[in-house]
């Protein structure tokens, strides 16, 4: 297939899926497919809650159309999956998503067609749980009617300065034929180039290693804090020390959320699993960054005892939702595990974060979100995110939120050691 031939269809209009859709729709045929009519509401009307993409982008991608409507989607020729990949409630991957879009796409694959999957998996997913599932629905067969590539998204929710196009791409197909395609395709609209790699289990296992190797090595400096709080060293300062060698890793203690980095490393896991392996170091950094939302309550609450402050029917607020900071994102926050942890020693907590959307706050966790802050109200304070809006207030601000007994515990170091009783 040529490139002059292209009619590019993208499965999802999330934070992955709609970047993506805008710069293929600067260029080619594109139509962004999503089964959330509100969703493809608001994009009509120009706008983009998720802020990844601005009004003007909107506008610039002249090419890009919207639908739900699957006679539409048959009008393409290459479909790229950008659905999200979560897991349950028993941290096993949950499919379930990838396999829908890959029926709907069977629905409609033809001949010839290319079947791009950018949503993070373990390594063997495309081909063994996908492609059956296209094969099943098309009555097609794979590598000689239809075609699979693999080039796994980099997106940074909130980043404005690594965008989908100045971001390196990994890219794969399932013939040196359609690998040189796919990679074609993207070099079209990636200004950083691209990487192709070997075959499409080589992608897979590249993108679920690089959020695996951030995870251990958040968790280990989690590890670390919570040794260094009980010697009663300050992590900071030490971290600060430690950074003066050239190769020492700039990482930070804190809350690890999103879709990502809590999420992907169980894919590995249960792939390595599956083949006899049980991977210990992956699994015990899961452990401690799935445990920090209950430390930090905890350790709130001991600051609180030591000051004679009544937990139970004490205020608390948490400054910050989001997963992270400067960014409307609630996927998988651990902010909740705070407030959940909380809320069992009967303290009343409130939560402020101008980032987020009331409503989707309400929608997936039960957490209504303050619109205002009022002054002298709080037992304790947590500085949960680093949105730019709470470094901006500063630490006199936010003390006048408290009554004159108070905790204020700043997880992002966003305060001085004077302004805070707690640092992580």
């Amino acid at each position: 297939m040529s490139l002059e031939k292209v009619k590019i269809g993208i499965i999802g209009l999330g934070y992955v899926g709609l970047p993506l859709a805008v710069e293929f729709g600067k260029q080619y045929s594109t139509l962004g497919f999503d089964i959330n009519q509100d969703r493809l509401s608001e994009l009509r009307s120009g706008h983009d809650s998720t802020l990844e993409v601005s009004d003007e982008e909107l506008v610039e991608a002249d090419q890009l159309t919207y639908s739900h409507n699957l006679e539409d989607l048959q009008n393409c020729n290459v479909y790229v999956v950008t659905v999200p990949t979560p897991i349950t409630e028993n941290k096993q991957p949950d499919l379930t998503p990838l396999i829908k879009a890959s029926e709907t796409i069977g629905q409609v694959l033809s001949k010839g067609d290319v079947v791009i999957y950018e949503s993070t998996v373990y390594p063997g997913a495309t081909e063994e749980d996908c492609v059956p599932v296209l094969e099943r629905c098309s009555g097609l067969t794979f590598n000689r009617d239809f075609y699979c590539g693999y080039s796994p998204e980099r997106i940074n929710p909130g980043d404005k300065e690594h965008r989908v196009t100045n971001i390196l791409k990994v890219t794969s197909g399932s013939t040196t034929e359609v690998a040189d395609f796919v990679d074609s395709l993207y070099k079209s609209i990636i200004t950083a180039g691209t990487h192709k790699a070997s075959s499409i289990k080589v992608a897979e296992a590249a993108k679920v290693i690089e959020n695996t190797q951030r995870d251990l090595n958040i968790a280990l400096v989690n590890e670390l804090a919570i040794i260094f709080n009980k010697l009663g060293i300050d992590t900071e300062e030490v971290l600060v020390a430690a950074g003066t060698k050239w190769n020492f890793l700039p990482y930070r203690p804190g809350l690890v959320g999103g879709h990502c980095i809590g999420v992907d490393p169980y894919y590995l896991t249960h792939k390595s699993q599956s083949v006899g392996y049980f991977p210990d170091v992956i699994l015990a950094g899961r452990r401690i960054n799935s445990g920090m939302g209950a430390y930090v309550a905890g350790e709130m609450v001991k600051a609180m005892m030591k000051k004679r402050i009544h937990v139970n029917g004490s205020r608390i607020l948490i400054l910050g939702l989001a997963f992270k900071e400067n960014c409307p994102d609630l996927r998988n926050t651990k902010v909740v595990d705070i407030i959940s942890e909380l809320g069992i020693y009967g303290a009343k907590v409130d939560v402020y974060d101008p980032w987020v959307s009331n409503e989707e706050s309400e929608r997936e966790y039960g957490i209504s979100v303050l619109s205002s802050l009022e002054q002298g109200q709080y037992d304790g304070v947590i500085l949960a995110v680093a949105h730019s809006e709470f470094r901006d207030m500063g630490g006199e601000e936010i003390q006048k939120l408290c009554r004159p007994s108070r905790v204020i515990y700043d997880l992002k170091y966003v305060l001085t050691t004077q302004q805070s009783d707690l640092r992580l």
